[in-house]
């Protein structure tokens, strides 16, 4: 499965209509919910914003007021034949006055995606381990450079009687900075890995 680098825009006319396809990535129902409130924000007098989402097993097809089945599920299908996940296709649809017909309606929705995602950037997810690490104050520099060097992130950080670290970095990696770690420390370090999960670093 693949999510996309960054958003792409594409713009088709057909018979006076205008469909302004994005496909963009974005992690659940509810971002997607908002990303489609700002485009009817941003284009008040299109006709439909119609909209197709595939996230972690939740998927939404939203014809908004076209005939059923001729929007939201072909630009479904255009993102399930990409093998896509966490990615948003919207289209917003200024009609021309020509009726297209559902065939018609059909190829220009999954064209108007399928040609933006001609151009976009597919990247393959990480597999990520998110970490709980606990030790000395004399070893929090080092332990922040061996993580940005492993090209890990630090979450979040409580400073107690000694350091606590909310970490995520690739799981590929987790072990060697967990080696290199505990011999940083000479051993006096918690290590508390949380279940692993697939996402996409950025």
């Amino acid at each position: 499965m693949y999510s996309l680098a960054q958003p792409v825009n594409h713009t088709l006319e057909i018979r006076k209509s205008r469909f302004i396809a994005c496909v963009e990535p974005i992690a659940d129902r509810a971002s997607a919910q908002a990303r489609v409130a700002e485009l009817r924000a941003e284009h008040p007098d299109a006709t439909h914003v119609c909209w197709a989402l595939l996230a972690g097993g939740h998927s939404a097809a939203v014809d908004d007021g076209e005939p059923s089945g001729t929007a939201g599920r072909p630009m479904l299908e255009v993102l399930r034949h990409q093998q896509l996940d966490g990615v948003l296709a919207t289209v917003v649809r200024y009609y021309g006055g020509i009726k297209l017909g559902a065939g018609g309606l059909v190829r220009a929705y999954t064209d108007a995606v399928a040609q933006a995602l001609l151009q976009a950037e597919k990247i393959a997810p990480v597999q990520v381990q998110l970490v709980d690490c606990e030790l000395p104050y004399a070893q929090e520099s080092i332990a922040r450079h061996l993580l940005a060097q492993c090209g890990g992130e630090l979450l979040e950080v409580r400073h107690g009687a000694t350091v606590q670290m909310s970490l995520q970095l690739p799981a590929a990696v987790a072990d060697e900075l967990h080696d290199q770690l505990l011999a940083a420390t000479r051993g006096d370090m918690a290590w508390q890995p949380r279940p692993e999960q697939s996402a996409v670093l950025g």
